[in-house]
């Protein structure tokens, strides 16, 4: 890799740690290809993104940014993975690290603020911002509903009490 690439990938790298809701930094030591495959297609499906980079380049690429916390992290055979919803990133990588035990997750950054690997962990137990949209709007929705079968509910009562007096006069 020549100079020219190296500056292209530390700002592109810039660019993730400044713009991403999350970063995640995991070890991948011992995976396969298969298994590193089925990451990548986990976090595609979560709309999530995997990229392995050389550590040197991303310490001088997260110099400088919100996620700044991370560099000590960024050793050894190390995994960014990363998502604009503060929350996808993390919830891809633990839903990985559940069935890959040699997949370890080391700590990660949301906004300004580093994590470790707890905090990563409670970050992936949040709700994604498409679940709180669609929890915002089951909200907004039922006291619709609920006035639609309260004007409904009296047209229906008096279709059964018709019913049953026609019922008992069939019977007389």
């Amino acid at each position: 890799m020549d100079r020219a690439q190296k500056e292209k990938v530390v700002e592109e790298l810039g660019q993730v740690f400044e713009s991403s809701g999350v970063v995640v930094v995991a070890r991948y030591e011992g995976l396969t290809v298969a298994e590193m495959t089925d990451l990548r297609g986990r976090a595609r499906n979560g709309d999530a993104v995997v990229r392995v980079a050389k550590n040197r380049l991303a310490r001088i690429a997260v110099d400088g940014t919100q996620c700044e916390g991370i560099a000590p992290l960024l050793g050894g055979m190390t995994v960014l993975t990363y998502s604009d919803d503060p929350v996808a990133a993390a919830k891809v990588v633990e839903d990985f690290a559940k069935d890959n035990k040699k997949f370890e997750i080391l700590g990660g950054s949301m906004g300004g603020t580093t994590l470790d690997r707890a905090g990563v962990e409670a970050v992936s137990k949040m709700p994604s911002r498409d679940e709180l949209i669609a929890s915002i709007v089951g909200c907004i929705g039922a006291p619709a509903s609920n006035i639609a079968g309260a004007i409904g509910a009296p047209a229906s009562n008096i279709a059964s009490i018709l019913s049953t007096i026609e019922e008992k006069q069939e019977a007389a």
